[in-house]
């Protein structure tokens, strides 16, 4: 596939993104209580917890060439109100890999 910026894939989490995006969450679940009081319209991460090998769109940002194979950046789009940055992934099979839909 050829990639380029505006393209939707999926992409598949690798251990490192499924705990990060669950850091950001739990982090934000224990000031919960803080961000409603204040209503002063920050966001918070809240979502479904992620594990490794789930897969999820993903919204092409930045590709680094113009041929098949080349990496991209990505925003991956979670269940829940956030998203998670990906950068310099490329094409395939497996964890911390995007494919056609």
């Amino acid at each position: 596939m050829l990639p380029k910026t505006g393209l939707i894939v999926a992409y598949t989490l690798s251990q490192q993104d499924a705990e990060a995006i669950r850091s950001r969450r739990t982090d934000a679940a224990r000031s919960a209580a803080k961000h409603r009081e204040e209503a002063d319209g920050s966001q918070i991460h809240m979502g479904n917890q992620p594990a490794a090998g789930n897969v999820y769109p993903m919204i092409i940002t930045r590709a680094w060439g113009k041929t098949e194979g080349s990496a991209v950046n990505g925003q991956v789009l979670l269940d829940g109100n956030d998203t998670h940055w990906v950068t310099s992934v490329t094409e395939g099979e497996g964890e911390r890999h995007f494919a056609a839909l």
